[in-house]
């Protein structure tokens, strides 16, 4: 089965972060990936990623250029008049400065989609600022409405929120938007996408609900956000942990039945001083008289929404990923790497990639290996004006 986005050639600067993640799930739908890098120079530090990241780049084709040169900046400019989407993530206005900005771009391909990944924007006060994903969830107020730390310290989450959902996610979104709007319209689009935005986007329940009514939002502020016991974590015999989440009303009353719990199956939403705290201690007492997995086979069938809290190890051993095929294998070119090569990792997931799951075998990107002479003489360069580039240091 082909991809849903075959056909689709994506030139993409990214090495880390939101714009590499966007540029993964595209892969996965099918695009045709091309990381754009910079020349090697002597002295000069390349950000090269882990093998593993961002599925080791499987299924994508590398070059590198020198932006810097007008021989570099050329051949970007000739591979971008056959692509139909750029993704770039350097800090606003460097692009414009290098002369391959969406103007440049969009002369060379007027109906180039042009995506521009930045922590805070293209515009506004803190375009300029430098960040990471705790900075986006601190300025949305992801960090103030979750669980508190003792001494009231907001909590680091465990997975990169804002690079995935509010960056990553996003980017894919718009340009897949673009590109339907592109087949309406034959317009190409330029793409301001502003993880901290996303995180907002993230947060509008919260924030929605302070425009309209005022109500401020924060930890324990909300069924959503810990206030009443349906809705938390707790410990089980082993010291490991269930998850909790119980909101409808028939969904808590069979979680209190089975919990021997009964005497609260009307309580669930007492804002009654002192309730809540009664209930989570019931709670408490009776996950504590067995073992997290004893309680997930007994509860998890019987509609009370509750689910084990896993590490990592114990995910990617879990019956109903393993069952949808959520895991794949990889080969590397270094040989030292996993088993003779071979590791797994994270496969298609995202809905309308699932073109093989569990099947597929696919290469990662040898970091030594680039593309280069293929895609330029595919873009137009005979033979002697890429001995002539290379020469001249523009490519690589």
């Amino acid at each position: 089965m082909s991809g849903l986005l075959d056909g689709v050639t994506v030139l993409d600067f990214a090495t880390v972060g939101p714009a590499a993640r966007a540029s993964r799930w595209l892969a996965d739908y099918g695009a045709t990936v091309v990381k754009i890098g910079a020349v090697p120079k002597a002295g000069a530090v390349q950000l090269i990623p882990p093998f593993y990241a961002y599925g080791g780049s499987r299924g994508m084709q590398r070059i590198q250029l020198d932006l810097k040169a007008d021989a570099g900046r050329a051949a970007f400019l000739r591979l971008a008049t056959s692509a139909d989407v750029v993704i770039e993530s350097f800090r606003p206005g460097v692009v414009d400065r290098l002369g391959i900005g969406y103007d440049e771009t969009r002369a060379a391909n007027p109906s180039i989609i042009y995506c521009s990944t930045s922590g805070y924007g293209q515009t506004g006060p803190a375009s300029q600022w430098a960040g990471h994903d705790p900075n986006y969830l601190a300025v949305s107020g992801f960090l103030h409405c979750s669980e508190r730390a003792p001494g009231g310290k907001p909590p680091v989450p465990g997975a990169t929120v804002a690079d995935s959902a509010a960056g990553g996610m996003q980017a894919v979104m718009a340009i897949n938007a673009a590109l339907f709007h592109r087949v309406q319209t034959g317009e190409g689009t330029f793409l301001d996408v502003s993880i901290a935005d996303g995180a907002l986007a993230l947060m509008s329940l919260y924030v929605d609900e302070y425009l309209a009514i005022g109500t401020e939002p924060g930890p324990g502020h909300y069924i959503l956000t810990g206030k009443y016991a349906c809705y938390d974590t707790y410990r089980c015999a082993d010291d490991a942990w269930v998850a909790v989440a119980a909101i409808e009303p028939h969904f808590y009353r069979n979680l209190c039945r089975l919990l021997e719990c009964e005497h609260w199956s009307d309580h669930q939403m007492d804002d009654a001083d002192g309730v809540q705290d009664k209930v989570r201690a019931d709670f408490a007492t009776a996950f504590l008289r067995k073992r997290r997995d004893e309680w997930t086979a007994e509860l998890a069938p019987q509609d009370t929404c509750v689910s084990p809290v896993y590490s990592v190890p114990e995910a990617v051993a879990d019956a109903q990923y393993c069952a949808r095929g959520a895991f794949a294998s990889a080969v590397s070119a270094d040989p030292s790497v996993g088993d003779g090569g071979r590791f797994r990792q994270v496969g298609t997931l995202l809905a309308g990639t699932d073109t093989g799951r569990a099947s597929f075998e696919v290469p990662s990107l040898d970091p030594t290996i680039t593309s280069t002479d293929v895609l330029l003489g595919a873009a137009g360069y005979g033979p002697d004006e890429l001995a002539e580039l290379r020469a001249e240091g523009a490519i690589a």
